[in-house]
């Protein structure tokens, strides 16, 4: 009797109703969640500074060594020509201290020396990071305790290619530096209580951010810095 007072179909409107409920109680991935996966995707450094834009030497001079060849652009490239002894650029422009990691690539087009020596900071001082010295093997950090890169803990034997690009990174702090080279670890030093100088000679010059080449020329391109985060 109670039932012939509604349609036949009406009957399933609860059933309706319950699933209906369960399927908004499912907790659908919210803003918090997509954030989270975001963030963990984002690189620990922070943001890169370019030095070098490929097209000027806008922030860099060329360093006075004696004798030293030229310092063009050229197809987006900073080339380094052969001098007699050295030729290299100078950054004018500030850039960090400690705390932070430089990268460039280089390659040599001439020569038997190093290519792309950079000089950087570490705190007050300044060392150079020489690749491909004394004759065209020898890799390491100028200078540790006055030990210069051919005769340190720094130093390596790594063999340079002419005509093949090479990327470095250079990682510094007050305890360490590091240094990459096509991303792998060629040096890891640590530098807590060491003295750290430049070599003595026209090297100084680069102090305290430069590149230079020794008897050798070299081409240049995509230098920049970033800042670590701080501890």
């Amino acid at each position: 009797m109670f039932t012939s007072l509604f349609p036949k179909h009406l009957f399933l409107l609860p059933l309706v109703l319950y699933w209906t409920g369960c399927l908004c109680c499912v907790k659908q991935p919210g803003p918090a969640s997509q954030s989270k996966t975001t963030q963990s995707k984002m690189p620990a450094a922070g943001g890169w500074q370019i030095l070098f834009d490929g097209k000027s030497l806008k922030g860099w001079k060329e360093t006075a060594f004696a004798g030293a060849g030229k310092v063009q652009v050229i197809d987006g490239e900073l080339r380094i020509e052969m001098g007699l002894i050295m030729t290299g650029a100078n950054y004018t422009n500030a850039t960090p201290k400690l705390d932070y990691e430089i990268e460039y690539e280089a390659k040599k087009t001439d020569g038997a020396d190093f290519f792309a020596a950079l000089t950087f900071p570490v705190g007050t001082k300044a060392v150079t990071f020489i690749n491909g010295g004394w004759g065209g093997a020898v890799t390491g950090i100028s200078s540790i305790d006055m030990q210069d890169a051919s005769e340190n803990e720094t130093t390596k034997y790594l063999k340079f290619e002419k005509g093949q690009w090479y990327k470095f990174r250079i990682r510094v702090t007050a305890k360490k530096l590091q240094v990459w080279m096509d991303d792998k670890v060629v040096i890891e030093q640590d530098i807590a209580g060491r003295d750290l100088s430049m070599r003595a000679g026209e090297i100084e010059l680069s102090a305290p951010f430069g590149i230079a080449a020794y008897q050798s020329s070299a081409a240049i391109r995509n230098i920049r810095v970033r800042e670590l985060p701080k501890p």
